[in-house]
């Protein structure tokens, strides 16, 4: 059974996902770099031109470098701040570069560990709840915060099982693994316009991971 850190000795969320947010903020610049080298050689052709020749490599190579560059960033992030890992990350099955794995062949995404059946349940129910936080977020984050709240102030999960930061950590991921599969499928578009395009598509998925990683909320658990 995982402990709970005391939150007044823990650093603020951006100091803790620190390495993550900088190597999300760089994968958002290489994937806006990496689609300019389509567009551009496109604009700066001749009006007359017909055939324009396009660099597709680096769609691929954001791609292909975009899961492992964000795996190393937490695992520092994570020996920087051994204190403030709530919860056990088993290298095999939490990695993003396994999970978007698992995804991309079709298969579904489990909690990790030897939780139970009842752990399980109120892991793959707390996974669901943070795709709702993450998707609410980025329309209406007063609509997001109100639904951590709830998860909070819950009797459906044990002591151990919910924090507000736990929420957000999981909806970090969410946002992340959404960027990360589309990014994927710029591998094996069918022509240049549509990869560039795929690896704009990942960029809001990204933006928002970042947003979701500096949240502080600073809720206050209710005594049970």
């Amino acid at each position: 059974m995982t402990t709970t850190p005391d939150r007044l000795n823990l650093p603020a969320r951006r100091r803790r996902n620190a390495r993550l947010i900088a190597a999300l903020t760089q994968l958002i610049g290489a994937c806006a770099e990496a689609a300019g080298t389509v567009y551009q050689p496109i604009a700066d052709a001749p009006p007359d031109q017909e055939a324009v020749e396009v660099d597709l490599l680096p769609c691929i190579q954001v791609s292909l470098s975009a899961a492992l560059l964000l795996d190393v960033a937490r695992a520092e992030d994570d020996a920087r701040w051994p204190a403030s890992v709530t919860r056990e990350r088993a290298a095999a099955g939490r990695t993003f570069a396994a999970r978007c794995a698992v995804a991309a062949a079709g298969e579904v995404i489990e909690p990790d560990g030897p939780l139970g059946a009842h752990g399980q349940a109120a892991a793959m129910e707390l996974a669901s709840a943070s795709e709702d936080v993450a998707a609410r977020w980025r329309h209406d984050p007063e609509q997001a915060v109100a639904l951590v709240q709830e998860l909070v102030a819950s009797d459906e999960f044990t002591e151990d099982e919910v924090l507000e930061d736990e929420v957000l950590d999981d909806a970090v991921d969410y946002a992340v693994l959404t960027g990360l599969l589309t990014l994927q499928e710029a591998r094996t578009a069918s022509d240049p316009s549509t990869a560039a395009e795929l690896c704009l598509s990942a960029i809001p998925h990204i933006a928002l991971a970042v947003t979701l990683a500096s949240a502080e909320l600073g809720l206050t658990r209710p005594h049970r």
